[in-house]
């Protein structure tokens, strides 16, 4: 089976195109891959961010619970700040 001219001229034409898509294509990759790479880098960190600030809202609602509490206040008060009731006397340890 012999092949034409035209034929010939075609094959090569088709050819030349495939390899000139592909060169661009793979430029275009090696182009964009680092990027990719940061973006999916940032990504994961922000993610992480994002869980830590979930759990940071989860205390804080529940601090915002806790502190509804008249009982609660005052002995946070009396922990924390060293308030004291009537008659009652504060010794801080010092470790």
């Amino acid at each position: 089976m012999k092949r034409t001219k035209k034929e010939k001229l075609r094959l090569k034409i088709y050819l030349f195109t495939i390899i000139a898509l592909l060169s661009f294509f793979g430029y275009k990759m090696y182009y964009y891959w680092p990027k990719i790479f940061t973006n999916y880098q940032n990504k994961k960190e922000l993610e992480n961010k994002y869980t830590n600030l979930l759990e940071e809202e989860e205390t804080l609602s529940s601090d915002i619970i806790k502190l509804q509490d008249p009982d609660y206040i005052a002995r946070f008060a009396r922990e924390k700040y060293l308030y004291s009731r009537n008659g009652e006397i504060i010794i801080k340890i010092v470790e």
